[in-house]
């Protein structure tokens, strides 16, 4: 009896859940109509990540993807709210729905593509290596046998296991919570090198003036994208429109060059 009692719990289950994924897949995705109704777009980011999203002098939250999204927002109707989080889990933030969308210089992995919906790129990046100017480092084969640093949940992880007999050569890797932190750990010699975000290495050596120098051998391409919970198809949808009307009117460019120098965006390119 058991059993039969058991086989009917797991139909009924798989018969919910088929149910559920035939409303979603029959057009009645509301992601969009959650975040109209409520009035606010919950944008999930690592508040330490500049010229992305971080903390000014004042404490204020801003960056591109802030001045970005904001500006989504604006035409959507909705108000901003930028929700630190910690960014090792930053998917479990997603999908318990603590936030609508993880909006950070968040990277396009094959992976994250499997669990999660994404909007189209908006920025191109690299994962490089980070080395104080005085070592006597200058290829990815100069770091064999020594500590890098990266940060924790980061696509520059990835980036190590996947350039070929990196992760073997090193001495160790050592997780930070934080990319600045990592940083700070490499000014004192703590670590040889950082593996980060070229965007992000680039706007810390020029706004901390630290003498620091960037390898110019990197170890992977790659783009940013804005990450949804897997089928929020409407919300990415408003989203990406917004997205793709700012870089017909240039609004988009303009935020860029704010932040950048120059229209380094790649919507609707």
């Amino acid at each position: 009896m058991k059993r039969v009692l058991l086989s009917l719990t797991m139909v009924a289950f798989a018969l919910s859940m088929a149910f559920c994924g035939g409303a979603k897949e029959s057009g009645t995705d509301n992601s969009l109509q959650k975040v109209l109704d409520k009035g606010v777009f919950v944008l999930g980011l690592d508040d330490s990540f500049p010229p992305m999203g971080f903390r000014d002098e004042n404490g204020e939250i801003v960056g591109f993807d802030i001045d970005t999204a904001r500006e989504v927002c604006n035409r959507l109707g909705v108000e901003l709210v930028a929700q630190p989080i910690d960014w090792s889990a930053k998917e479990q933030e997603l999908a318990t729905g603590q936030i609508d969308c993880i909006w950070n210089g968040f990277t396009i992995t094959d992976e994250r593509l499997d669990s999660l919906t994404f909007s189209d790129p908006y920025v191109e990046n690299a994962q490089v290596a980070v080395v104080n100017s005085s070592s006597p480092y200058y290829t990815l084969s100069d770091l064999a046998g020594k500590t890098v640093g990266v940060q924790a949940g980061s696509s520059a992880e990835d980036a190590i296991d996947d350039t070929e007999g990196f992760r073997d050569s090193l001495k160790e890797v050592v997780e930070f919570r934080e990319n600045l932190t990592a940083l700070m750990d490499l000014e004192i010699g703590g670590v040889d090198a950082v593996i980060m975000d070229l965007l992000v290495a680039n706007d810390n050596i020029q706004r901390s003036g630290k003498d620091f120098r960037i390898l110019d051998e990197g170890l992977a391409d790659e783009a940013y994208g804005i990450g949804f919970r897997k089928g929020d198809i409407a919300l990415r949808d408003a989203v990406q429109n917004a997205l793709n009307e700012m870089a017909k009117d240039g609004s988009l460019a303009e935020i860029a060059t704010k932040w950048f120098g120059a229209d380094i965006t790649v919507v609707g390119k």
